[in-house]
């Protein structure tokens, strides 16, 4: 019978490709190459040249043509890409996947990044509004006059584009900012596992949190952290940390610029490589060239949003990380007893706001493919209720509070960068940009280089916002906002070179708390390593630092693996690869996945017999959280939690639990890659698959996607 679902399945996969596909071969993803256009929105002529990779190059008169000309152009190569990420911003996608894509719509209409969206529309000045109109105008102008064009996945969909606004626009750019604030979900599993073993075992846990250019890297103050706690009653599930998962960051994004006297030509050399998911076709970057008699700009831009951000003009060059910035808090409420309707505030009650929104879910079983279901959304003054989401038990009401709400501007900031003449102006234009946090590296021709943090993050009179905050009174926790003038940056710094790596930004010496929620150093340690290096280097070097494959973490940890591998029979073979290894995570060596399944399955060893399986699970899983704060445990190799607590006739070590861990791993990779431990490659053990959003899983992904590839 399996096998017959099999071929049964496969038949009708190939059904569809005759069908669907074969006939439109001709004009897949195709669009009009030459000739003429009539835009009535133009005020002069544009030219278009795509080159051999088929990126355009816009030449315009003007910036609102050429910004028109982006949106229609955008439209030709990522239109259903648009739908599809305004469908998820909107808290719409189970429209298009039905019912296993309805929790997520209602986490994003709880959050409400589309009303979010649609606030800042009606803020915005002139100048600002007609830049995002003017992208939007050129969207509809390829929906309107080119409708033979559009994409072959909106067949095999069954939905139809939808009229582009400058709402959507702004509602990827609130997501983008929703997903890019990890702090609230931070402080949920700080939470979570000061429930599970009380606070003082809990704090021996906490995220470690360190800034390598700090003289004094590690500090005890979070281990001395007095935490206002109160139970919450989260569910062992980790269900309300589940938006957080819905779309992986990845593992961090690096960037950097060099000054004039580290750069052969005496010009900066600005390199960026923001690591956003790519495997889901096409990746979220979208490149163009923008070029008017005032500007030429070539660079990307999410798909959707007018511009550049990370790219160079003829002036300046920058580039983006995430920078992490706190903007997100959780709330402990407290209902009335009274009036399940109202909340307190120490003795004030207050009403909440109710919002009802219908989801429209995708059912083929309903009459006209779809059905309805209602969904109450309650608001305090803070923000949304999220413990209402399905799957999320607390025994308390938890409210979800994000600064972006608070500090709306009428400019976005996006106007400027593409028009910026310095790295003067970029940052000024900078200032603007409060909806993202994100690092900013820029230089520009007259060798000035420079460093912004953007986003706004609230100044809180508890100092550090470790965990959901609990409502007592009518008192204000955010007390004010970090200004723009004290956010981190820098300009010409005197080491000649500045970059991020997703890592603690600020310095022991900082006066206000930024955040807790940071990469572990070992990336931005390895910058240091290479651009500290004495004399210029090229920009192919450049290029060749961004895929450095030296595991920092595996150099510290590593030989101390490899000698409690060493010391027994049955892994003595796996010690000696780790042993001789060079510590690179090349495809071609076994050292890498030996090491990284190992360890994988020492922290689960490490944590799971005092915190359980789902709690273990969840806290893991943010690799953020944990990987700084184990590794100085193992290094220090005292810590209380190697030991087994169910095994109460042994006291464990960390060489116990690499051993045990490794045990796990070879019988694992044994039945995945053999019996040789010298044939575990990384290239064979660690592969990427690209999918079209359509048809993620299962048989036939590959017909629209590629891969696996190491």
């Amino acid at each position: 019978m399996k096998i017959l679902k099999y071929v049964l399945t496969a038949v009708v996969v190939i059904a569809i490709v005759l069908a669907v596909v074969v006939p439109n071969l001709h004009r897949l993803n195709s669009y009009q190459k030459d000739g003429t256009l009539l835009l009535s929105d133009l005020k002069q002529p544009v030219k278009i040249v795509r080159d051999e990779k088929g990126m355009a190059y816009i030449q315009a008169e003007n910036l609102y043509d050429a910004i028109m000309a982006h949106g229609f152009v955008t439209a030709q190569d990522r239109l259903f890409q648009m739908q599809v990420t305004k469908l998820v911003a909107e808290g719409r996608i189970s429209e298009l996947a039905g019912e296993k894509a309805k929790a997520l719509d209602m986490r994003m209409r709880t959050i409400g990044v589309h009303r979010a969206a649609k606030k800042q529309a009606k803020l915005l000045d002139d100048k600002t509004r007609l830049f995002f109109q003017k992208y939007a105008d050129g969207v509809n102008a390829f929906i309107k006059t080119r409708p033979n064009d559009l994409h072959l996945e909106f067949k095999l969909a069954k939905i139809k584009p939808e009229p582009w606004s400058i709402v959507d626009s702004l509602a990827i750019a609130y997501f983008m900012g929703w997903i890019g604030g990890k702090n609230a979900n931070s402080e949920m599993i700080t939470q979570m596992l000061m429930e599970k073993v009380g606070p003082e075992r809990a704090k021996e846990i906490f995220s470690l949190n360190v800034n390598p250019d700090d003289p004094t890297e590690y500090t005890a103050k979070r281990d001395t952290l007095k935490l206002e706690f109160e139970r919450v009653g989260v569910a062992s599930d980790h269900s309300i940390l589940s938006h957080s998962h819905d779309f992986p960051i990845g593992i961090g994004s690096n960037n950097w610029v060099v000054g004039p006297k580290l750069s052969p030509s005496g010009k900066p050399i600005v390199a960026d490589d923001p690591h956003l998911d790519a495997r889901i076709l096409p990746g979220v970057w979208y490149p163009v060239g923008i070029f008017t008699p005032k500007f030429r700009a070539v660079g990307v831009n999410l798909a959707g949003l007018p511009g550049i951000v990370v790219g160079r003009t003829d002036r300046v060059a920058m580039g983006v990380t995430y920078a992490y910035g706190d903007c997100q808090d959780l709330y402990v409420e407290t209902i009335d007893p009274k009036d399940s309707g109202r909340y307190m505030e120490g003795d004030k009650s207050l009403p909440f706001k109710v919002i009802e929104e219908t989801l429209k879910i995708r059912d083929e079983s309903a009459s006209n493919g779809y059905r309805k279901e209602k969904l109450k959304i309650r608001l305090t003054k803070r923000g949304p209720i999220i413990s209402d989401l399905p799957g999320t038990k607390t025994k308390k009401v938890l409210s979800a509070r994000w600064a972006v709400l608070d500090t709306m501007e009428p400019q976005t900031g996006l106007e400027g960068v593409i028009t910026a003449r310095s790295t003067k102006e970029l940052r000024e234009s900078l200032k603007h940009m409060s909806f993202l946090s994100l690092n900013f590296v820029y230089g520009d021709v007259d060798g000035n280089i420079g460093w912004s943090v953007t986003g706004r993050v609230p100044i809180r009179s508890q100092g550090e916002s470790a965990v959901p905050y609990v409502v007592k009174d009518e008192k204000d926790n955010w007390t004010g906002w970090i200004s723009y003038d004290e956010m981190p940056h820098v300009e010409n710094p005197k080491r000649g070179w500045v970059g991020t790596c997703n890592h603690k930004i600020v310095g022991k010496d900082y006066p206000y708390y930024f955040s807790t929620f940071f990469s572990p150093s070992y990336r931005y340690r390895r910058l240091k390593q290479l651009l500290d290096k004495p004399g210029p280097k090229p920009v192919d070097k450049h290029y060749d630092i961004q895929r450095d494959t030296m595991n920092m973490m595996a150099q510290k940890i590593a030989p101390v693996m490899a000698r409690a591998l060493s010391a027994h029979d049955d892994t003595r073979e796996l010690g000696k690869i780790l042993a001789k290894w060079n510590f690179r995570d090349d495809t071609d060596q076994a050292a890498p996945t030996i090491f990284q399944l190992t360890y994988t399955n020492f922290a689960r060893s490490v944590f799971e017999d005092e915190l359980g399986t789902e709690v273990a699970k969840a806290m893991l899983k943010v690799g953020f959280f944990w990987q700084e704060r184990l590794q100085k445990m193992v290094l220090d190799g005292t810590s209380a939690w190697f030991d087994n607590v169910l095994t109460k006739d042994k006291k464990e070590t960390v060489d116990d639990l690499f051993y045990q861990a490794a045990q796990k791993a070879a019988k694992s990779l044994r039945v995945s890659l053999g019996d040789d431990p010298n044939q575990w490659l990384w290239g064979k053990a660690h592969q990427i698959l690209f999918v079209n959003p359509i048809r993620r899983s299962g048989l036939g992904k590959t017909l629209l996607g590629s891969g696996p590839y190491p």
